[in-house]
């Protein structure tokens, strides 16, 4: 393990970010230090950033609400954190809502079960579905839950987080637009939560009617996780 002894020291602060993956949050950590922690027969990447009098910790759970969960299991394990914040892409189910804009919801919401989290500030409903969700999805969940929008994870941290008496949170940044006509990623997740970019890409190379959606795709993520590290650092600032 590449991080620090375990737990904050006195009367230092920690904040820990669970990410689904690592691209996600890529320009922030660059430059933290790296390492792994294990829980639950699983292995997660993890990066901390710390200074005398705060600690920051960033753990990538895998894609979905189960690896969500254990991630922000471990890495309550692992650092005893204050403040758990869910933060990673969000697909709009707002039309107002555009690539690289970053909402900090005041209620997340599960597909699955209905339970709700309410954050300390914020507004609007994220949504949490089992799945991505497509362009006729995103009404229905639009509808159904009054959500602006829709990520995986989200939910499952803020399970973990008040299972433990943990303050939550949720930062997501946009990376599909409502109208978005998504690539066939889903079937391309691993039952580890990875993202088989391999199988992806050799899926893609032979229909072509997938080119433009997936470079638009690929374009819009890393306009998504530029935004949503630059709301990291601000919303780091305010807490410290």
């Amino acid at each position: 393990m590449s991080s620090s002894e375990d737990g904050a020291s006195g009367s230092q602060t920690c904040i820990a970010l669970v990410s689904a993956i690592r691209e996600e949050i890529a320009p922030l950590v660059r430059s933290w230090k790296a390492g792994e922690i294990g829980y639950d027969d699983r292995t997660f990447p993890f990066f901390e950033s710390e200074n005398s009098v705060s600690k920051v910790v960033v753990i990538c759970s895998g894609i979905g609400a189960e690896h969500g969960r254990r991630a922000a299991e471990a890495v309550i394990q692992k650092v005893q954190p204050s403040t758990i914040v869910s933060v990673g892409y969000a697909g709009a189910l707002d039309a107002s809502l555009k690539v690289g804009d970053v909402i900090e919801p005041k209620v997340v919401v599960s597909g699955a079960d209905g339970s709700r989290a309410e954050t300390e500030r914020g507004s609007g409903t994220l949504v949490s579905s089992a799945a991505v969700a497509n362009r006729d999805q995103k009404r229905k969940l639009a509808a159904a839950y009054g959500a602006i929008a829709v990520d995986m994870e989200g939910a499952a941290v803020a399970l973990a987080a008040r299972a433990h008496g943990i303050d939550f949170a949720a930062l997501k940044s946009i990376s599909d637009e409502l109208d978005f006509a998504m690539p066939p990623v889903s079937e391309f997740v691993s039952p580890q939560g990875k993202f088989r970019h391999a199988g992806f890409g050799l899926h893609v190379a032979i229909r072509p009617w997938l080119w433009a959606r997936t470079i638009a795709l690929a374009k819009n993520s890393a306009r998504a996780s530029k935004t949503l590290c630059a709301a990291i650092g601000e919303y780091l600032d305010r807490e410290h």
